[in-house]
């Protein structure tokens, strides 16, 4: 089962000065994205101009990746703990107790652009808590580069949930497998550029669910840029509607 969703079809938010872009948006109960796929339960990409501040509320035992594409990031939380990402940088937030997060665009005169995910729980409580590290562009060239893993493996950042998120920057004719073992799925989104995937060209803002395959191939035409999650199976959750196949 393939599912395929452009970047036209991402919910786009302007709130104040920023630009919010939600992959999947859980107030659109018709949309059978609604609710993320597998135990993924939210990207998004958002744009903040200079100065620019937002204020998150992650959902109670819920862990967050942000990765910092562009510019510099600063936060602060209701536990007082605060600082910066900058660009390459990415953080995962286990938020055990409901953290309250503040998020503000660092730089006076540059723009921000960052990626957030969310992973659903696994139904055990979680301690709050952080970390942060940076994975350089020699890193994530031309492969895919494990970012966060349940075992921290590679030196990828910990996290509690059954997935596993990767990083990639491909030149113009590079071509990356992924293997999906029996029972697990893969989200793909394409960051920036364009690639080809099953016959079908994606570009920048695209994703696209796997299911039911031994593998996901992709071949990138243009310097590109991808996000992949290699997911277990979702947590059950009342209410969680399941994404049709097609």
């Amino acid at each position: 089962m393939i599912a395929l969703r452009r970047a036209n079809q991402r919910h786009y938010d302007p709130r104040r000065k920023q630009e919010i872009w939600l992959t999947f948006d859980r107030r659109n109960r018709a949309d059978p994205f609604a609710d993320g796929f597998g135990n993924l339960e939210s990207l998004s990409e958002k744009r903040l101009p200079p100065g620019t501040s937002a204020l998150r509320h992650p959902h109670h035992n819920a862990e967050t990746v942000t990765y910092v594409r562009e510019g510099a990031l600063a936060y602060e939380d209701s536990t007082g703990r605060s600082g910066v990402l900058l660009a390459g940088e990415f953080q995962c937030l286990t938020s055990g107790r409901g953290i309250r997060r503040s998020e503000t665009n660092a730089s006076r005169t540059s723009g921000l652009q960052v990626f957030q995910v969310e992973l659903s729980s696994s139904g055990a409580e979680l301690e709050s808590g952080e970390e942060q590290k940076r994975f350089s562009t020699a890193e994530r060239r031309g492969e895919l580069c494990v970012i966060a893993s349940p075992d921290a493996r590679r030196g990828s950042l910990p996290i509690h949930q059954d997935a596993l998120m990767y990083s990639a920057l491909l030149n113009a004719g590079q071509h990356v497998i992924h293997e999906i073992s029996q029972g697990r799925s893969v989200w793909l989104h394409l960051v920036q550029g364009e690639a080809t995937f099953a016959n079908v060209v994606l570009t920048t803002g695209d994703g696209v669910g796997v299911r039911a395959e031994s593998a996901m191939s992709l071949t990138a035409r243009e310097e590109t840029e991808i996000l992949l999650f290699d997911l277990g199976e979702q947590s059950p959750r009342s209410g969680k509607k399941k994404v049709r196949d097609s």
